[in-house]
């Protein structure tokens, strides 16, 4: 991959269907979040297409499933798939992988399998999905122990999302796990540990953004949003204290980046801070700045 002639480098992208044709989602919670984000196109895109829409716009993409089989009961899409994937287009596409916090020492020695065997970057969890809180020793800890170890990323949803909402009881997923307070205790805790607050994290903006001013690993990507919608407190930071830690995330499919530039164009970001935020941060982060 040469950073030199990319565009952009997304740092949240999702791998919503296996070369089998099964999601990670059931088909309620898909349709749903469907209608939440008022999708147009192709919501499953396979890993080839999702390389070949990046590499028309000459942009890399982070990509991961979620796998939350404990609490949905539904198989994720592979692991091992995305990262054959990403290393058979290695110019667009860069694996990062999910791992059940429930699967206990299994998920351990997995999520060891997948950096040293597969070359996976980092790892996506998603508390509320999942169904745990960050900060809790007896889950994920194990987890978080191999991902500092091993120098690769832990990247968490934060705030509210879009999957479950207008279900009944919201799917049964809980919006307190996803509050980016208990990843502070992780970046604590860890404190050579690489980590991604994921999306504008509503309702709990202020302390995303006091996190990641606080902690040095911790870092904030703009996903999952129109930027015509972010906070303005969001945008001031990115623009002043965390303009060297706040990276382009489409959250693709769900939100096109095709429409996040778009948008992202008409906020007052300075000239000097938008290719760190489009590029030069990420490439930073995932080891990919050119000598």
């Amino acid at each position: 991959m040469d950073v030199r002639d990319l565009v952009a480098i997304d740092v949240h992208t999702h791998a919503e269907v296996s070369a089998k044709g099964h999601s990670s989602l059931d088909d309620e919670l898909h349709t749903a979040s469907s209608a939440y984000f008022k999708v147009e196109g192709n919501r499953k895109p396979t890993l080839q297409e999702m390389a070949a829409y990046y590499r028309e716009r000459r942009m890399a993409a982070v990509v991961f499933t979620v796998d939350a089989e404990s609490a949905t009961g539904t198989e994720p899409v592979p692991n091992e798939e995305v990262a054959e994937a990403a290393a058979a287009n290695a110019d667009v596409l860069i694996p990062f992988a999910s791992i059940d916090p429930f699967r206990g020492k299994a998920g351990v020695k997995r999520a060891r399998r997948l950096v040293e065997e597969y070359g996976v970057r980092g790892f996506k969890f998603h508390p509320g999905v999942q169904g745990f809180f960050p900060n809790d020793r007896s889950v994920a800890y194990g987890l978080y122990e191999v991902i500092e170890e091993t120098g690769t990323i832990a990247l968490f949803h934060t705030g509210q999302t879009g999957i479950g909402a207008g279900v009944p009881g919201g799917g049964g997923i809980r919006l307190k796990y996803s509050n980016p307070l208990h990843v502070d205790d992780v970046a604590a805790d860890f404190p050579h540990l690489r980590i991604i607050l994921a999306h504008p994290s509503f309702p709990w903006q202020d302390e995303a953004l006091a996190v990641a001013t606080h902690k040095p690993g911790v870092h904030i990507d703009l996903s999952g949003w129109s930027p015509k919608y972010f906070p303005p407190q969001l945008v001031q930071y990115a623009n002043t204290l965390l303009k060297d830690k706040v990276l382009f995330g489409s959250d693709f499919p769900v939100l096109t980046p095709d429409r996040w530039l778009a948008d992202f164009e008409q906020l007052p970001i300075k000239d000097a801070v938008k290719p760190k935020i489009l590029k030069e941060n990420a490439a930073r982060l995932l080891g990919l700045t050119q000598p």
